[in-house]
């Protein structure tokens, strides 16, 4: 019980005291002794039989134990009187470290009331063990007063127990370096010192373990110990030391920033602050070097801060310190050479060199377009340069003392290629090679090496006669594959002659354009095809010129009447002709024969009866001109009969020519006789008819001959643009024109009287004749 409890339950007594006074009587003392931690049920002693109470009366003075603190551990036996423990009883928490322990309780008893003291020792048992505050001490001390007779407080345990079961001696684990030293204080507590045997040496052994064990008196003795740790503290007398004094290391250029290239690795037999190390670059190293390097101040690590460049530098010497925080600080040095291999990091250089960026197209092979220097920062393989020129040009490259020159390997045509682009390809010998490349424009410039050419062989105009002087008749056309003055075309017309006079005075050219103009008005029926030669020349030098022939094909127009061949001078003067009055239906009573100096449908005549005294008599053939009798003549006819007959061509408009024919009717053959005659036999009057028929037969075939080679000309060309090119001064008239140009000559069937027949009579005989007929016959 501790001494503030002590004074309550006192105070508590002496007032319960007061109250007994009151009401009865306070007996004497009772004391008893009982071992702590006895177990329960355990008997202290009997309370009535003490108090001399008996047994009888035990029940009726119903003893009780005071309400203090202490009255719960125990408890009174009703039958008997006995004082048992009721609860587990602890000497140290109760009374701690006194010597004695003495528990003060009242026993009441009634039937007279009584008040009884009631003391109980409790008694030490050795049930707690010696015990330290700390499971580990530790003691520092330098290396340098760590001396042999050095002492050192250690902390004392602590025993609940007293007297014997207290702590009685201490121990400690056998070792050379230190022993125990055991003092005793006047109130009988030992105290410890630890004393250092020899001196110590952090870096033959930094720490030292010891087993304190502290020991009671008990029976058996109990103990308790602690760990003491003798940690013996570092004195900076170790410099740091690298693993070799001078390093070699090969990097390759390019790699990666902050590339760890090395970890260096001190050390210092030091420890703490003595042995920590801080690492730099001292100041034998270059400025150049430290801006690419670093080190790591506490691990050692270098890495590149910067790109490394073989082509820079090749080579890197390092010098390193390491420096401990000791006081003084020591420090040691290493050298690192650092040699950079080269990788394949730099592309050719191209640099082409020259003072003009085109060539002609006549240059001569091995001609020297200009000058290409290679270079590559690389060495070794990395370094070497194979230069190549795209492939399938004119062009190549050839090798000199420290350049190459790009020269001509072939032959130039601008017109086949006006320009090339030339790529030079420099690859390095590298892995992986490394490749430049760079374009050249080259021109090519222009030489006069072409003639013009027409776009056409032959070239076709066609035009309606009597056109307008000035009138458009065709566009020659000539392409020349140069450029410049050399593709600079002039136009003209070679001078020649047609039929005595000068082509000039007929056509004329624009020398610009090629236009072909007419110079006069045309006469189909003086000329119908006109034959020139065109000439083209550029403006080179020396200048080129092609020809080319034109054909100029004068249309026919309708603009001639046809003419009254028979009878002579119809046209003015009005024919005699004479018929028997005996002649029959179908008698030939005239042939009116006409020409038209057109052509074609402009020279296809129709013959009609426009005026006939008696219609009924009278019939005109329209196509031979024939004029006959429909019925027999009649004796009521008159004698005389006045024809008129009208002579149109089929052209567009048509034109006509009329004839007026007197038909004497006459009683007697010979009569009839005389005049047929003179019908075909007067040469005055009858035209030579063999003559014309001779002169359209070879005109016919003239036109013929012409019209069919113009065609065979065409069909041949027909598949391509140019065979032959048609020109029309006229928008109107069409290239089918020529399917339609057929010049025809109509002649009429001709009535010949042949004489001298067996008979002795007249007869007669038709010639039919049709076809092309050329006018100019």
């Amino acid at each position: 019980m501790d001494n503030q409890s002590f004074v309550k339950a006192w105070k508590w007594q002496v007032a319960f005291s007061l109250f007994l006074c009151s009401w009865g009587w306070v007996s004497g003392q009772l004391r008893y002794s009982i071992a702590e931690e006895s177990h329960l049920g355990t008997v202290v002693g009997n309370v009535a039989q003490d108090l001399g109470v008996n047994l009888a009366d035990i029940s009726r003075r119903r003893l009780s134990l005071g309400s203090d603190g202490s009255s719960r551990l125990f408890s009174i036996e009703q039958k008997n009187g006995a004082l048992f423990v009721h609860e587990r009883i602890d000497r140290e928490s109760l009374c701690g470290s006194s010597l004695s322990c003495l528990l003060h309780l009242e026993v009441v008893a009634e039937n007279p009331l009584e008040l009884h003291s009631l003391e109980i020792e409790v008694l030490d048992i050795n049930d707690n063990s010696p015990s330290f505050l700390k499971t580990n001490q530790v003691i520092n001390i330098t290396e340098l007063l760590a001396i042999s007779g050095v002492k050192f407080q250690l902390e004392t345990a602590k025993d609940l127990d007293i007297g014997r079961n207290s702590i009685s001696q201490y121990q400690l684990n056998p070792n050379p370096y230190f022993s125990l030293l055991l003092k005793k204080r006047k109130d009988g507590t030992l105290i410890t010192e630890l004393v250092l045997e020899r001196n110590l040496d952090r870096e033959e052994k930094a720490e030292h373990k010891l087993l304190l064990t502290a020991l009671d008196g008990g029976d058996p003795p109990k103990s308790g110990s602690t760990q003491i740790t003798v940690i013996v503290l570092d004195f900076n007398d170790n410099a740091p030391v690298f693993d070799q004094p001078n390093y070699k290391i090969n990097i390759l250029e390019n790699i990666q920033l902050n590339t760890v290239i090395m970890k260096l690795n001190a050390t210092d037999l030091d420890e703490g602050e003595n042995g920590k190390i801080l690492y730099s670059f001292d100041h034998h190293t270059l400025d150049s070097a430290k801006t690419i390097f670093e080190i790591n101040l506490y691990t050692g690590e270098i890495v590149n801060k910067a790109n490394v460049d073989f082509e820079a530098t090749g080579f890197y010497e390092l010098y390193v310190k390491a420096t401990d925080k000791g006081s003084p600080k020591l420090e040691g040095h290493c050298i690192i050479q650092v040699e950079v291999k080269d990788v394949n990091d730099n592309t050719p250089e191209i640099i082409f060199t020259s003072k003009t960026n085109e060539v002609p197209e006549n240059a001569p092979i091995g001609t020297v377009i200009g000058f290409i220097t290679v270079r590559d920062k690389d060495s070794g393989k990395n370094g070497q340069i194979e230069l190549q020129v795209s492939p399938g040009l004119p062009f190549t490259c050839q090798p000199m003392s420290q350049r190459y020159a790009l020269v001509t390997n072939g032959h130039l045509d601008r017109e086949k290629l006006s320009q090339y682009t030339i790529k030079l390809t420099a690859s390095d010998l590298g892995s992986p090679s490394l490749s430049s490349q760079i374009t050249i424009s080259l021109n090519i410039s222009d030489v006069n090496d072409n003639r013009p050419a027409f776009l056409h062989n032959v070239y076709n105009a066609f035009i309606a006669e009597n056109n307008e002087p000035g009138r458009l008749l065709c566009t020659v056309s000539a392409v020349d594959p140069d450029e410049g003055a050399n593709a600079n075309l002039i136009y003209s017309i070679t001078e020649s002659h047609i039929h005595g006079s000068p082509v000039s005075s007929f056509v004329y050219i624009n020398s610009d354009t090629g236009n072909i103009y007419a110079q006069r008005s045309f006469d189909y029926e003086q000329f119908q095809v006109l034959q020139i030669t065109v000439r083209v020349e550029d403006s080179g030098s020396p200048k080129l010129s092609s020809n080319v022939t034109v054909f100029i094909f004068i249309l026919d127009s309708n603009d001639n009447s046809p003419t009254i061949l028979y009878p002579e001078n119809a046209e003015e003067t009005i024919a005699q002709e004479s018929i028997p009055r005996s002649a029959a239906a179908g008698y030939l009573v005239s042939k009116v024969s006409a020409v038209d100096t057109d052509s074609g449908h402009n020279a296809w005549l129709l013959y009609s009866l426009v005026q006939s005294a008696s219609p009924a008599l009278f019939h005109i053939s329209e196509y031979s001109g024939e004029v006959r009798t429909l019925r027999g003549v009649l004796e009521t006819d008159n004698t005389e009969h006045q024809i008129v007959i009208s002579v149109r061509d089929h052209g567009e408009p048509s034109m006509t020519t009329t004839a007026t024919i007197i038909v004497n009717i006459l009683d007697t053959v010979a009569q009839e006789s005389s005049k047929s005659q003179d019908f075909l036999t007067n040469a005055k009057s009858t035209p030579d008819l063999t003559l014309y028929l001779i002169v359209s037969l070879v005109a016919i075939s003239a036109v013929f001959l012409v019209t069919f080679t113009i065609l065979l000309v065409r069909c041949l060309r027909k598949n391509y643009d140019s065979g032959c090119g048609f020109c029309f001064s006229d928008k109107s008239l069409s290239t089918t024109y020529m399917d339609q140009y057929k010049p025809t000559l109509y002649l009429n069937t001709w009535n010949i009287k042949i004489h001298g027949g067996a008979d002795g009579s007249t007869g007669s005989s038709r010639v039919m004749l049709s076809g092309l007929f050329s006018t100019s016959s």
